[in-house]
C-alpha cells in the first residue's frame, strides 16, 4: 500500500485530537495525530502494541505509573492492555503505529 500526502482524511475523535489512517496492511497500521495545545487523551488501554513519534509540539505522556515529558524526535512504544493518557502541551503531531490493525481505524 502507498499513500500520498494528503489534507483529507482526517477525523475527530476527540475535543483537540483528529486522527488519520496512513497506511495500513496485514499486521500493522500508521496513523497521524494532529494535537491542540490543552487536550487530554483521558486514561485508556486496549490490546494493541502502540509505537509512537513525536513530529513537533510538547505531550506529557503517562504509561502505567510513569510521565514522560514527550518533545520534537522523541519516540514510545506502549505494550498492549497497559493504560496510558496524554496532556497536549502544545499543538503537536504524532504518528503511531499500532500492531495488530486496529479495525476502528481503518478508512
Amino acid at each position: 500500500m502507498f499513500e500520498k500526502q494528503s489534507e483529507d482524511g482526517y477525523k475527530l475523535v476527540l475535543n483537540g485530537i483528529e486522527q488519520k489512517t496512513l497506511v495500513y496492511g496485514k499486521s500493522t497500521l500508521m496513523t497521524e495525530f494532529r494535537l491542540q495545545k490543552g487536550a487530554m487523551l483521558p486514561l485508556h488501554s486496549h490490546p494493541h502494541e502502540q509505537t509512537g513519534y513525536l513530529v513537533n509540539g510538547h505531550i506529557r505522556l503517562t504509561v502505567g505509573a510513569d510521565t514522560y515529558e514527550v518533545l520534537p524526535g522523541d519516540s514510545w512504544c506502549i505494550p498492549g492492555n497497559e493504560t496510558h493518557c496524554a496532556e497536549i502541551v502544545t499543538d503537536s503531531i504524532a504518528i503511531e503505529v499500532f500492531s495488530p490493525v486496529r479495525e476502528d481505524y481503518l478508512p
